[in-house]
């Protein structure tokens, strides 16, 4: 549900056992003499010591919650590009968000003039199940008004979630009706998909796309693949751009699928030499069919794992650009307060023994340039101009080259459109912006557009020059100047995926938004070569 908060409250208690396990790494204190853990101790006792000193000594007062999160960061920050501490305010939204689900009414809206606008009800969530549809407004929750007062996204949602199996009684004003809808709603687990969409590309190729590895995804995923088979499918496009990645666990385990038995998948080493190996089993249920997987910049370690493991085994075809470069394993751990850090344990390395692990030597904040750096030396739209080093070249047992040292490199190159107006029509897209306004656009006739099937839809030229002479006046009033005469058509397909997201859900967008997509384009034309 959309406008969850994400503000810091950082606390201090916990703050002991939060310094013993960054500065000590004692996890396990079996492992040390006394005379270690004397040590550790010392240097946990000056650092409680000097807070203390700040907290009742010094002339002024200071908010220790600031301290703490300062004191933490800053050790944390020291150690790696990865390693960061959660507070407790935004541990439970970041639980929340990698669980696959939450517990609630199962709609995402908009305030819009002091009333709760449903924008969509999400797919398979109490809401959709009761017949609450997007347009409606939410007026009343167990006789609370909703609207006409100062009301912040948090305080809605707290009126909306609750425990589950838990009812809410909901008033709703819908366009058209002239009485107030009631819906006695149960509140339930509502699916947080991680799987954005899945469909057939071709007669033969099938389209899957993962937007994160959270607890869920390998069973989101396996369905959809077994659908997919179910249509035809003999090949499969593995679409993992932007994928930041997420749990290791469910990363392997698709891979798996695609491998036959007894593959190495991953290894980890942790600093004390302890290797871990990670073999695939004899269940996978796509090891004979073509595979292709698209990367970019932004595909990160859980993305990279599922990409070097395949390629590593020569399973396959990786088609893009270079990914983003993370080959650090993490581990969260709870500092008894609600507040937790996710602290770097280990590297991992892909089947053939290459780190993809960048450089983090020269601190974050150029680690954390890289996209810029790549962006200026040309290596996003020519691959001669991806830097490699032949000290950490690598051969699979298929006989291809593949290197380490910083991300996945492509078998197959797609340059990036790096045009500032395209760049910001399709940042745009991803941020949301377009949302408010396609809203807007529905309201004005929503009848029409709720009875539109989506193949109507989709063979309709459903945004013409009115609704972008309208998009216009809203970047306008938004202070969101850009020029997109040249860029007209992708500017349609986005309003028009827009809308398909709101009316017909993710798949629908995803469909709308890969039309023309060159990276969707190439691995067509590559799967007509088999």
């Amino acid at each position: 549900m959309k406008g969850y908060s994400k503000k810091y409250l950082p606390l201090l208690l916990g703050l002991a056992c939060a310094l013993g396990v960054l500065l000590g790494a004692a996890l396990d204190f079996s492992n040390y003499t006394s005379s270690s853990l004397l040590s550790t101790n010392k240097k946990k006792e000056k650092l409680a010591r000097l807070i203390d000193y700040i907290e009742y000594e010094y002339v002024d007062e200071v908010n220790m919650d600031s301290i703490v999160d300062v004191t933490v960061n800053g050790i944390l920050t020291d150690l790696d590009p990865h390693s960061v501490y959660i507070p407790q305010a935004e541990y439970a939204n970041l639980s929340e968000s990698m669980k696959g689900d939450f517990v609630g009414i199962g709609v995402s809206f908009y305030n819009v003039n002091d009333t709760i606008a449903v924008i969509q009800t999400l797919e398979g969530g109490p809401s959709e199940k009761v017949g609450i549809q997007g347009g409606d407004r939410i007026l009343y929750a167990n006789g609370q008004p909703l609207f006409n007062k100062q009301i912040s996204n948090d305080s809605i949602t707290e009126h909306l979630k609750g425990e589950e199996n838990t009812k809410v009684v909901l008033k709703i004003y819908r366009k058209g009706v002239p009485e107030l809808l009631e819906f006695n709603v149960n509140r339930g687990k509502v699916p947080l998909k991680s799987v954005d969409a899945a469909y057939m590309l071709t007669d033969e190729l099938g389209y899957i796309k993962i937007n994160r590895f959270a607890e869920s995804t390998y069973k989101e995923f396996r369905e959809k693949l077994i659908l997919l088979k179910k249509q035809g499918a003999k090949q499969i496009a593995l679409d993992l751009r932007d994928n930041p990645g997420g749990y290791l666990a469910e990363a392997t385990q698709i891979v798996d699928e695609f491998l036959d038995d007894n593959k190495l998948i991953l290894l980890t080493k942790n600093k004390k030499g302890a290797i871990e190996k990670t073999f695939s089993t004899k269940d996978g249920i796509f090891e004979k069919g073509e595979l292709y997987v698209l990367i970019n910049e932004n595909s990160a370690s859980a993305s990279e794992i599922v990409a070097g493991a395949l390629q590593d085994n020569d399973k396959g075809t990786i088609v893009g650009r270079r990914s983003y470069g993370k080959g650090l394993v993490q581990r969260e751990m709870a500092l008894g307060d609600g507040s937790a850090v996710r602290l770097t344990i280990a590297r991992y390395y892909t089947p053939t023994g290459r780190s993809i692990q960048k450089p983090y030597d020269h601190g974050n904040e150029e680690y954390f340039k890289d996209y810029l750096n790549r962006y200026k030396n040309g290596e996003l739209v020519n691959a001669d101009n991806i830097s490699v080093d032949d000290s950490l070249k690598y051969t699979t047992p298929g006989g291809r080259t593949v290197y380490g040292g910083g991300g996945i490199i492509p078998d197959i190159f797609v340059p990036k459109d790096t045009n500032f107006e395209k760049e910001s029509l399709n940042l745009m897209l991803r941020m949301g912006y377009m949302d408010r306004f396609i809203f807007e656009t529905l309201e004005n006739n929503r009848s029409y557009y709720n009875s539109l099937s989506f193949e109507d839809f989709r063979n309709t030229a459903i945004v013409d020059e009115s609704i972008l002479q309208q998009f216009r006046e809203f970047t306008r009033r938004e202070n969101f100047q850009i020029k997109v005469s040249q860029y007209k058509p992708v500017l349609k397909r986005y309003l028009k995926a827009t809308m398909a997201q709101q009316l017909f859900g993710s798949n629908a967008f995803e469909q709308i938004v890969n039309e023309e997509d060159p990276m969707i384009e190439k691995v067509i034309e590559l799967s007509k070569e088999k």
